[in-house]
């Protein structure tokens, strides 16, 4: 069962991402990696980790809309009800990032992906960072992602600067990422 981290361990892997560290923590349904997404370095190591591409972007995971504030203000009112309704939820939207968001997040998009996590190890987490953190699977490109802590460990070895104990939640695959302007799924 997913829980909220002790706050040592809270306090390691706040200490870890100060420092423009790379870290795995449990989310909804796999584990992820996280970094602080305004560290251009931290992004570029977390990419480097994963084998994955820069020009395909990054989710920002909160742990409260209003951690998003600056990415959803301008947004039209059944666009923000529709985010409301499945937040906090393993429910990813791309949103217009209109600039607010470095191209090491967004990629090659206009848009940016986006969550509100119910996951109490992201929420404690995020909510204790203050902000919106970076959230990708913790597995090198191609490969499963994983969903015990043994799995991240034999992905990645010693090369994170903290790994967070928990648990992954309920959710039996990673989230759904849909499109806010158009309603497609872009990732089911």
């Amino acid at each position: 069962m997913a829980r909220p981290p002790a706050p040592l361990h809270l306090r390691l892997a706040l200490r870890a991402l100060s420092a423009g560290g790379v870290i795995a923590c449990p989310t909804e349904a796999v584990w992820g990696l996280s970094c602080d997404p305004r560290s251009r370095s931290a992004v570029q190591r977390l990419l480097a980790l994963k084998g994955r591409s820069p020009a395909k972007g990054l989710i920002l995971v909160a742990a409260a809309e209003r951690q998003l504030e600056f990415l959803l203000a301008g947004l039209d009112p059944h666009q923000r009800a529709t985010l409301s309704s499945g937040w906090p939820g393993p429910a990813t939207w791309l949103v217009p990032h209109r600039g607010r968001v470095p191209a090491w997040i967004h990629g090659a998009h206009d848009t940016v992906a986006v969550r509100v996590s119910d996951h109490p190890g992201v929420s404690a987490l995020c909510m204790a960072w203050g902000g919106p953190l970076v959230s990708t699977s913790a597995n090198p490109a191609g490969r499963r992602p994983p969903r015990q802590g043994y799995q991240v460990r034999r992905y990645f070895g010693e090369q994170l600067d903290y790994i967070l104990p928990g648990a992954v939640g309920r959710s039996g695959r990673p989230t759904v990422i849909r499109d806010l302007a158009s309603g497609q799924i872009v990732r089911s």
